[in-house]
């Protein structure tokens, strides 16, 4: 299966003009082959959190960003999936920043990012979700993360064995982005299972995205490098390569 991080900017909660130029980008990596597109953390609207943002941020359950990832998924006929922050179906909740995938007959995975980014205020605004979500994507075995959940490799070890490929969209900033490429490379290596991680690039709220994006392989190998602009990201990816990978080198029966 080939698969594309799309590595881009984002206007500041500005869900329409993102769609737009996300829309190109998506029919893009479509018309390239891929049958599986993946957008940055807070896509529509870029990470924005306080009380200044607080009546513009949240979107109402299968809302404006959901409706879109649906729309894409249709008309192109791929997974599309990213993250928005949605509020839950029960009233009175804070939202979740939700990692919602897309089939391309419309049904929707959901995600609630489990480790809440507390060094920056995210806990006070965001709910903390409780359940991790794997899905099967063309026989490809799949778990769903969100940026900070990077940081806390029990998650991903937790359900190793299951899994064929991670998949991480994130706005993590530039100054921690040693951080980000030593972490994404550590959690393939571990698990023997590909890692996507996909970050935006530009500014918003006062922080600089350096991308960095990378898809790397159950070796640890670097499938497709990003750098500091705009790109789409291509790999092929394979059930059969992580199985042959852990039959190979069997260190998961050691843990």
């Amino acid at each position: 299966m080939k698969i594309a991080a799309i590595q881009h900017d984002v206007q500041w909660l500005n869900r329409e003009a993102n769609f737009s130029h996300l829309e190109a980008l998506i029919a893009e990596a479509a018309r390239a082959g891929a049958r599986l597109v993946v957008l940055s953390e807070m896509f529509s609207t870029g990470f924005a959190m306080g009380e200044k943002w607080i009546n513009e941020l949240p979107e109402p359950f299968n809302g404006p960003s959901s409706q879109f990832l649906q729309r894409m998924a249709g008309n192109f006929g791929v997974w599309v999936g990213g993250t928005c922050a949605e509020l839950p179906e029960v009233a009175g909740q804070l939202p979740g920043n939700t990692f919602i995938m897309s089939s391309p007959t419309g049904e929707l995975t959901r995600y609630v990012k489990i480790h809440p980014f507390s060094y920056s205020g995210e806990d006070k605004w965001f709910r903390a979700g409780s359940e991790i979500v794997t899905l099967n994507i063309e026989g490809v075995r799949v778990g769903l993360f969100v940026c900070y959940d990077l940081r806390f490799a029990e998650e991903f070890w937790n359900i190793a064995k299951d899994i064929d490929m991670y998949l991480l969209p994130a706005n993590w900033p530039e100054s921690r982005r040693e951080h980000w490429l030593s972490l994404l490379q550590a959690r393939a290596i571990e698990n023997q299972a590909y890692v996507v991680g996909v970050n935006r690039v530009g500014a918003g709220g006062a922080l600089v995205y350096s991308g960095d994006s990378r898809i790397y392989g159950p070796l640890g190998e670097a499938l497709a490098t990003g750098g500091n602009t705009e790109e789409i990201l291509y790999a092929d990816v394979s059930e059969q390569h992580v199985s042959a990978t852990r039959e190979l080198f069997p260190f998961m029966n050691d843990r």
